[in-house]
């Protein structure tokens, strides 16, 4: 009996010279619809599904493969007598081989104001239970999702006659992922259709975009994966032009550097070390920005991340290359920028030209022992109408502008986190203490040793939760801070708020946190 393969496929990259080879094997080609026509059109000879079924295709194509005669053909077990005596009662053949891949419905809800009726159309029905009941038959069927697969199944059948077990359970493992990955799709699609954020269970889907050659440490292995999206921006989205190969602390760092600089609109740089930022500038020209960035923490950057939302042009390069800088990431480099800075060997340089995008809404996930945390991603900075001055002296307008700019680097310090900045660049980052006053004498400590006390005179301070006590206030008083922001809401505010009356201190309450942990 003449063994045969049944293929239908919306991807039909290479099924051509596939169903050749399997001709050649002395397979029976079964398939359907568009796939049948484009096989004949390149001269393979092919039975149609519904001489197989005695039933036309029907439902503009909605049923064409849904019939015992198919589905039989594939569950049937070879070694088992009453298996093969109840199909052959029935008039059913097996099917030995199954090359399937779905409609597709990624590439459709991508498309840019896709209805949902063209959606719907491209979920696929026959295609997934096809390739399910493929799969679990592995020990007597071979099933190819992949194109990928096509010229290994046909190395296995040309040695060895058939798809050694072994291979048909890879291949098997492969098609549940797959159909899992396509359900996940459509679960996601029409979950966002009628806004339901958190359903009772949660299925998420990413591809794989890289394997990595480690995790945060080298006995940890990792790979790196993306979110199934058209929006621009995203560090997922960014073209590396040089420079060794990306780990996984460099993509973790590079992010949360690339989300504070997304806080900008002039010319901004964020320097980044272990997922936090070591020195902001923003300024008139990127060279200016890069200027305030460094010098605000001379001694982290080295070896860190530099974020810009301006092409790097040759006079910041040539600052950037005078230390040791792992990625630079920026909306471009000029020819000459780039010239410099690749003459390090090591150096990543990443472009993404939609830097400054705002990303969408979305969420954060984080995996816990046992389970995930999930919540909506921290997109909010201030609420203007809840802005209030708590202290009897109210800030100036540079004040003010500082106080904006300060905030927004507390938003992106690791909690207890404390930022002190002035005339758009950050003086000292106090982050991830485990006491609110820790972050606030390490942030001044910090300015103190990279530029010096009297810089700090004027500065401004931004908690990213509110003072427990009034210690925070009287450090940042002893220091020459002349205005604080944070968002209030302790039961000993009021000690704060008289304690920077005392000390002539502008204080700002926002009401809303940012903690990051």
């Amino acid at each position: 009996m003449a063994r045969r393969a049944l293929i239908s496929v919306s991807d039909k990259t290479g099924i051509a010279a596939l169903a050749a080879d399997l001709k050649e094997l002395g397979f029976e080609i079964l398939s359907t619809g568009g796939t049948a026509k484009t096989l004949m059109e390149q001269g393979v000879e092919v039975t149609e599904v519904s001489a197989v079924t005695g039933f036309p295709e029907c439902l503009d194509g909605r049923v064409k493969t849904l019939d015992p005669h198919i589905h039989a053909g594939l569950l049937a077990r070879r070694a088992d007598p009453e298996h093969m005596q109840q199909i052959h009662d029935l008039n059913i053949k097996p099917i030995d081989v199954v090359v399937v891949n779905l409609y597709p419905f990624k590439q459709t809800i991508l498309k840019p104001g896709v209805e949902l009726a063209d959606a719907i159309e491209n979920i696929d029905i026959g295609g997934p239970t096809m390739l399910r009941s493929a799969a679990k038959n592995y020990q007597d069927v071979s099933v190819v999702v992949d194109p990928a697969d096509y010229q290994e199944l046909i190395k296995h059948l040309r040695e060895k006659g058939q798809a050694l077990t072994e291979f048909n359970f890879y291949l098997a493992a492969k098609v549940f992922t797959h159909t899992a990955n396509y359900d996940a799709l459509i679960a996601g699609y029409l979950n966002a259709k009628i806004n339901r954020q958190y359903p009772e269970t949660l299925t998420l889907t990413f591809e794989k975009k890289q394997a990595l050659r480690y995790g945060e440490n080298p006995h940890q292995t990792a790979a790196y994966y993306q979110d199934i999206t058209t929006e621009k921006g995203l560090l997922t989205g960014a073209e590396q032009l040089h420079g060794k190969e990306l780990s996984y602390n460099n993509i973790n760092d590079t992010n949360g550097a690339l989300e504070l600089c997304k806080e900008f609109e002039m010319p901004t740089v964020v320097a980044c070390k272990h997922s936090n930022p070591c020195g902001v500038g923003t300024a008139e020209t990127i060279y200016e920005a890069y200027q305030k960035a460094y010098s605000s923490d001379p001694k982290s950057i080295f070896g860190g991340i530099i974020v810009a939302n301006r092409e790097i042009d040759a006079a910041t390069a040539a600052e950037i290359n005078k230390i040791f800088i792992e990625i630079v990431l920026a909306p471009g480099f000029s020819q000459e920028a780039f010239a410099i800075l690749s003459a390090k060997k090591n150096i990543r340089l990443l472009q993404l030209p939609e830097l400054a995008q705002k990303n969408q809404p979305n969420y954060d996930i984080r995996k816990v022992s046992g389970g995930l945390l999930i919540q909506e991603k921290d997109d909010e900075l201030l609420w203007p109408d809840k802005l209030r001055c708590v202290t009897d002296r109210q800030p100036t307008a540079e004040e003010l502008e500082d106080l904006k700019f300060t905030w927004k680097l507390a938003k992106y310090v690791k909690s207890n986190g404390i930022a002190i900045g002035k005339a758009g660049q950050s003086l000292g980052l106090g982050t991830g203490q485990v006491n609110r006053i820790w972050a606030a004498e390490q942030a001044i400590e910090h300015c103190q040793e990279a530029l010096g006390a009297e810089v700090l005179h004027g500065a401004v301070l931004a908690s990213d939760a509110f003072f427990p006590f009034a210690d925070c206030v009287e450090v940042a008083a002893k220091a020459g801070i002349t205005a604080i922001i944070q968002p209030g809401g302790s039961v000993h505010d009021q000690d704060s708020i008289d304690l920077c009356n005392r000390h002539n201190i502008a204080m700002i309450f926002t009401e809303i946190r940012h903690f990051r942990h």
